[in-house]
């Protein structure tokens, strides 16, 4: 238990889970650090599902809390797009070392309807596992060495708790030291 989250193994609550997830834990790597069943889901308020409301009312703290956001950029007229996971006590680098390893010249966040359709899941509920073939999986470093994070499901009825190994040995995951930049104060 984490905070106030009632967790339960993630594989036995597909109901918890976006499609693509499901999907995701199905097929987990054979090399990862652990298992799918160290994956876990906890219900929560789909209107706490935004990092703030969930760490205040879940009693989880902001720095095992990860951020994960969808960017894209363009090179020769073809959009590109990763995902950034940093932690919650941070922002993603998006137009310095995220824009460097997309290869593309100006960054951003992705538009929110573009992001849903693409991934299969709910916005404020976009999680690294069960993404698009292809896509680069930006872990910040901080990310990598947590002992459990926690992260969205694909939908915004519950959270994903894990081991930050776990998020570094996700296909197309790229661990990188400093992507989460400090937030000002």
């Amino acid at each position: 238990m984490l905070g106030k989250l009632a967790t339960q193994v993630a594989t036995e609550r597909p109901d918890l889970l976006a499609a693509p997830v499901v999907n995701a834990l199905n097929d987990w790597p054979a090399d990862a650090p652990v298992g799918a069943e160290a994956v876990l889901v906890a219900p929560i308020d789909p209107e706490l599902a935004d990092t703030a409301a969930f760490c205040a009312a879940y009693d989880v703290a902001l720095d095992v809390s990860a951020n994960c956001v969808v960017i894209m950029g363009k090179r020769d007229g073809v959009a590109r797009y990763a995902v950034c996971l940093v932690l919650a006590t941070t922002r993603a680098d998006v137009n310095g070392l995220a824009r460097r390893r997309l290869d593309v010249r100006k960054a951003s966040f992705a538009p929110m309807a573009e992001a849903v359709e693409l991934t299969g899941m709910e916005y404020g509920g976009i999680t690294p596992l069960g993404l698009p073939a292809g896509w680069p999986i930006l872990v910040d470093s901080a990310v990598a060495a947590s002992d459990a994070v926690v992260v969205g499901s694909g939908v915004r009825r519950s959270k994903i708790v894990l081991p930050g190994a776990a998020l570094a040995h996700l296909p197309g995951a790229l661990v990188v030291e400093g992507l989460g930049q400090p937030v000002p104060a």
